[in-house]
């Protein structure tokens, strides 16, 4: 697989579950479909689109949340750890935020000891307070935002995959947030990061995906393929 840590080949997803047959594939509500995207070790890719696009469901796909309904997904080896962070995904509502970073390092094969000793990092970098010790049931969704950006600093997954909360929160964590890619994730860590937000992508990507209709559009520099986008829209 060269230097990708991912790959897709001609993958697809079938918006209901289970791969019709026939003439019906031709007419199904493809979520994805004919994808192919190599996921490059080290980079730092952006994917934009409009909403309903196939975006998150990409996203989904790539951490194995889903399965492909036809076509493939490798990885460059078995015990490579992906994590999703996105809005509602992966948190225990009757647990607090402290209690599900203990749970979350445990997903990623992380120790309870090693959990324990980065939650004052956690509850530093995600300035909730108070709210840290309560159940996340209570949370707004960029509280949510907050803890699973924060937490994902410190488990150091191979892959980290997020889903727009850059856009999520008040203006200082978003800049925070992105000053975290930038500067927490080290030289060979792989981001992807999906948003509607051409300059986000520009600002922290350094190659960049559109996507439409389950297919990719283009695929190259985050200036040129932001601009093609933003130029597209002016013409919706």
């Amino acid at each position: 697989m060269s230097d990708a840590l991912i790959k897709l080949e001609d993958a697809g997803v079938y918006y209901r579950g289970g791969r019709p047959k026939g003439s019906a594939a031709r007419e199904a509500p493809w979520a994805l479909r004919g994808l192919s995207l190599e996921i490059r070790r080290g980079e730092k890719l952006g994917i934009v689109g409009r909403n309903g696009c196939g975006k998150s469901t990409l996203l989904r796909l790539l951490a194995g949340i889903i399965a492909a309904d036809e076509g493939v997904v490798r990885y460059a080896h078995n015990r490579m750890h992906v994590q999703l962070l996105a809005l509602g995904v992966g948190f225990e509502g009757h647990l607090s935020g402290a209690e599900n970073a203990i749970l979350s390092g445990l997903f990623m094969g992380k120790s309870r000891r090693h959990m324990e000793s980065r939650l004052n990092e956690i509850l530093d970098f995600s300035e909730l307070g108070e709210a840290f010790h309560a159940p996340v049931n209570t949370y707004s969704s960029g509280m949510n935002a907050r803890l699973g950006f924060s937490i994902a600093l410190q488990t150091d997954p191979d892959v980290f995959l997020i889903d727009e909360v850059l856009g999520v929160g008040d203006h200082a964590f978003q800049i925070k947030s992105q000053a975290a890619i930038r500067e927490k994730f080290r030289a060979d860590k792989t981001v992807v990061l999906i948003s509607h937000d051409a300059r986000t992508i520009a600002q922290v990507c350094n190659r960049a995906v559109w996507m439409n209709r389950g297919d990719i559009l283009a695929d190259g520099s985050p200036e040129d393929v932001c601009d093609r986008y933003e130029n597209s829209r002016r013409f919706l």
